[in-house]
């Protein structure tokens, strides 16, 4: 009897295919066919992982952005001809036993993705000394199938179809091996070094450098929120940021003194015009063999300490430039390099001196650190304690990609705490700013962690960092092209993104190089109110760059066209704080985007999927920014007396141009189809599925809501948290029922976590025009117990209502 349990035990766990079995796991299967071991693990119902190497080939794989565990679930299986199926009733994965293809299919059984066929390729590879495998993996697609992601790239596409693309981490592109489809489903390709992504007539594939196996997961959300959803249940969920950290912020390189940085805090209070946020870039350390001493050895810098109160006296928070690599005469470089954790590859800055170009003759000696090492996590969190003490409010993480020069093929042999440089460059970012992250939440739950950083990787979105699009030029082109960089970053999971507002490079708009006069020149100014107006709706708006001094009042004074305009988009940036502050909520609790392609909402809109200019900012306001010059020439040009424009000669002196920056102009919005839509500014009423004309002026940026949203408007301030939130306007869109929640806490800490919030539903009835207002749900102890909403329709009727945190029904 015992053997015959046995035997059935054996039938039930092993079955026979083709002179091959597969073995059954409790979280799918295992087998090996054509000298290729494959395993399929389902992590949960709607995420399977795909595993392939060379059969026998002995490997651990620990992944650095996965933290999920994969999950017994119940799961069908059987056989059917060639093929085995694997069922969780949400998916199905389904092998060719033949072939040794993998293909996906959704619950109604539509196919979704197919492996190709010849499959997967393993090249042998002396990495470093180590025996490995370049890896390479190709799938079909259907032929107009749309596809998202791979992160924050410079190519100005938004469908990412049609290209070949290396993906390695630099200044302006930050890579994550993650796409996404129009069809519902995503793809994360888990491997860390150089891969090259590419997609023609013939095969969408994944290649890269380095792997001791194919290691791929395929989720399936339904529909480009969902897919996210899954990443992160895979890859890690968003903490909240403070709410300061979605008011303004100025920045540039650089403020050369402590009483510089003082000074446009305070010259921003004398002028009114709204602040929450200035950045300390570079060299308040001294010279560049104290490169990131995390010091303030400047002698410009005499009291640091007095310095980050009186911003805070000010009612404002500094945050401050920190990077990946240390000069030879810093505390930290000489912990690290006694324990061998600094790499010896070039890396910025490359000269001691601070001339340009660079005298290599008196090296800098900078070298970047091992972050792959917990050792050397830990190095670099307690040197930053010396500035975390002095009360700094965040940290810049520059270069965290990290900044690579003189590239020599035999750098990627740097040894790593984990194996060569190669094999995990592009996790360079995912594990430097989560050493900061982890480290300070050790520290204290009293401040939440806001890390600014140049670079990012998939799963970054769990370690509080908002990830910028690097050192990119000041262009209308480059201007375009953030935005589908921002986009499809959003489609990779990461929510967070920004860039330096008029872009970081702006010489070329100056008289001579280095003057600053770009800020009176007609062509930036145009550009820059541009940049700022779409900056408005991205989740940090944060003026940054060289070449200029670029805070408001360079650009001309209160009534001019250009200053009114500048002060304006900031002032909307506050308005909609609580609408902003809720968004933020949903993107932690319900894993939602502020920056939402428009296919993520109307999919069935076929017009939308390449649309890279416009984009929904949260669920109900459609953002579609001037991104063509309408005043001035895109191209830098100098004046000429008799026509006033010609190509540039080399002396840019146009901001001597006569420009009437109060005239009217007109662009084109395309209104999604499934909805009806009010434009922001007139109320006007418009139904989706066409392009309108919208007349423009320098002031405005187009902006539409749909139909049933429900929008919390806040108070005139000077920062973020100057005034309570007690009588907020609710902005209420007829023509479909809608709903919103209202989120607040304490504004900057963790007690979140443990519950320490409150949420006020909103919802329209649009068949009985009857707004309710539903019970307060959770609390904490300074929320408000008594307040006053100003609800208006978008036709104009308004009603003031007291609430108290019980329900309310009122009905127009």
């Amino acid at each position: 009897m015992k053997r015959l349990k046995f035997l059935l035990l054996i039938i039930l766990c092993s079955m026979t295919v083709t002179g091959q079995n597969y073995e059954r796991t409790p979280y799918g299967i295992k087998t090996t066919l054509d000298s290729i071991g494959l395993e399929i693990q389902f992590f949960n119902p709607s995420t399977v992982r795909i595993l392939k190497s060379p059969a026998g080939w002995d490997y651990t794989k620990e992944s650095l952005a996965v933290i999920e565990k994969p999950e017994a679930i119940q799961l069908k299986i059987s056989r059917q001809g060639d093929a085995v199926r694997l069922e969780s009733g949400s998916i199905e994965a389904r092998l060719n036993l033949k072939s040794g293809n993998v293909s996906f299919y959704g619950p109604k059984g539509e196919p979704l993705l197919n492996e190709k066929d010849p499959g997967p390729q393993f090249t042998r590879l002396n990495d470093a000394g180590r025996e490995t495998f370049s890896v390479y993996q190709p799938f079909v697609l259907d032929k107009e199938e749309a596809i998202y992601g791979l992160g924050i790239l410079q190519n100005g596409k938004m469908n990412q179809r049609n290209q070949t693309k290396h993906l390695v981490q630099g200044n302006v592109e930050d890579v994550v091996t993650f796409i996404q489809s129009v069809k519902g489903y995503g793809l994360y390709w888990d491997n860390y070094s150089p891969t090259t992504f590419a997609d023609n007539e013939k095969e969408t594939s994944f290649s890269s450098e380095v792997g001791d196996c194919i290691d791929y997961y395929f989720m399936y959300g339904g529909n480009a929120d969902g897919v996210i959803a899954q990443m992160r249940n895979l890859t890690g969920q968003v903490p909240m940021f403070p709410l300061w950290t979605y008011g303004y912020w100025q920045s540039r390189e650089r403020y050369k003194s402590q009483s510089e940085l003082l000074e446009v805090v305070s010259k921003y209070r004398e002028l009114g015009v709204p602040l929450d946020g200035i950045i300390q870039d570079w060299q308040y350390w001294g010279n560049n063999y104290l490169w990131n001493a995390m010091e303030f050895l400047n002698p410009e810098f005499p009291n640091p300490e007095q310095m980050i109160n009186e911003v805070h006296n000010h009612n404002a928070h500094v945050i401050i430039s920190i990077w990946s690599s240390f000069g030879p005469q810093t505390k930290p470089y000489r912990e690290l390099n006694e324990k061998g954790l600094l790499f010896n590859f070039k890396t910025w800055p490359e000269s001691g001196l601070e001339t340009w170009p660079p005298n290599l003759e008196y090296p800098s000696g900078v070298r970047v650190y091992d972050a792959y090492s917990p050792v050397a996590r830990d190095i670099y969190w307690k040197n930053l304690t010396r500035l975390h003490k002095l009360g700094m409010d965040g940290w810049w993480m520059d270069s965290t990609e990290p900044d690579h020069l003189r590239f020599e093929p035999e750098d990627m042999d740097t040894e790593t705490y984990l194996g060569s440089f190669r094999k995990v460059r592009n996790a360079y970012p995912l594990m430097s700013v989560g050493g900061v992250y982890e480290n300070q939440r050790k520290v204290s739950d009293d401040k939440r962690v806001f890390i600014l950083t140049r670079s990012g990787f998939a799963g970054q979105q769990r370690y509080g960092a908002n990830v910028w699009s690097g050192d990119i030029g000041s262009s209308w082109e480059s201007f375009r092209n953030q935005i589908p960089a921002g986009l499809n970053f959003t489609l990779t999971g990461n929510p967070n993104f920004n860039t330096d507002i008029g872009g970081f490079f702006v010489g070329s708009y100056n008289k001579s190089w280095n003057d600053g006069s770009a800020t009176r020149n007609p062509l930036f100014q145009e550009l820059y109110v541009r940049w700022i107006q779409q900056g408005a709706f991205t989740p940090m708006m944060r003026s940054h760059g060289t070449d200029i001094k670029r805070e408001i009042y360079y650009f001309g004074e209160k009534g001019e066209p250009v200053y009114d305009a500048i002060e304006k988009a900031i002032n909307l940036r506050y308005s909609f704080l609580p609408y902003i502050y809720s968004t933020s909520w949903e993107v932690t609790d319900k894993q939602s985007s502020f920056m939402r392609a428009l296919v993520m909402d109307f999919v069935n809109d076929k017009r939308v999927w390449d649309i890279k200019d416009q984009y929904m900012f949260g669920k109900s306001i459609l953002v579609a920014p001037i991104v063509e010059a309408q005043y001035t020439p895109e191209i830098i040009v100098s004046v000429n007396e008799e026509d006033g424009w010609n190509k540039n000669d080399g002396t840019n002196d146009a901001e001597h141009a006569v420009v009437d920056f109060t005239e009217s102009r007109s662009t084109t919005v395309y209104l999604p189809e499934g909805t009806v839509w009010y434009d922001f500014w007139t109320n006007d009423r418009f139904n989706g599925g066409q392009q309108i004309a919208r007349e423009t002026s320098i002031d405005l940026i187009p902006l539409y809501v749909r139909a049933g949203s429900i929008i919390p408007l806040g108070p005139e301030v000077q920062y973020a948290t100057e005034k309570k939130w007690d009588n907020l306007e609710i902005k209420v869109y007829t023509g479909a029922d809608g709903s919103f929640t209202l989120y607040e806490d304490e504004f900057d800490n963790y007690n979140y976590e443990k519950g320490a919030y409150t949420e006020i539903p909103f919802s329209w009835n649009n068949s009985k025009r009857r707004l309710t207002i539903g019970a307060r749900q959770g609390s904490y102890d300074s929320m408000l117990q008594h307040r006053t909403f100003s609800v208006i329709l978008q036709d104009g009727t308004q009603k003031t209502i007291p609430y108290n945190g019980r329900k309310i029904d009122v009905t127009f």
